[in-house]
């Protein structure tokens, strides 16, 4: 791999990560610009570290450690008050998780699949919270507190 390819993998991928915490930044959440920039750029250099092996069995398991170990750092985020049946910070936690999932895809440069996948999260991102509200007002029954 060529140094002009690795670092617009790891560029995009820190990109990538950016605009996701951007978004999350925005929205007052714990995870921003800095996390999500340096999970992109992580899951994609160790995707990379391996990748021109040719050894099918290593990429898998890099991958299933990044995604499982990115999980613990998600979880960081999540917090739950004691008397609400509310639980926060779940959206932030998936971003964390999606942008480990888009770093590796550019670490693999599949780069079709990392703009439709960001194309599709930003959708629901900004899309999926006033149409949660939209549908909770219009469904929901008169009995419900």
């Amino acid at each position: 791999m060529s140094l002009v390819e690795i670092l617009v993998r790891l560029c995009a991928a820190m990109l990538a990560g950016v605009a996701l915490g951007l978004n999350r930044d925005l929205h007052g959440k714990p995870t921003g610009v800095r996390t999500l920039g340096i999970v992109g750029v992580g899951s994609a250099l160790a995707v990379m570290a391996v990748a021109d092996s040719h050894d099918v069995t290593a990429v898998s398991r890099i991958i299933q450690g990044i995604l499982t170990g990115i999980g613990f750092l998600g979880a960081g985020v999540i917090i739950r008050n004691s008397g609400d049946l509310q639980i926060h910070g779940l959206t932030t936690a998936a971003c964390t998780w999606l942008t480990a999932c888009i770093g590796v895809t550019c670490g693999a440069g599949e780069w079709r699949m990392v703009l439709l996948g960001l194309v599709l999260a930003f959708l629901v991102l900004i899309l999926g919270g006033p149409l949660e509200r939209a549908l909770h007002a219009r469904l929901r029954r008169p009995d419900d507190d």
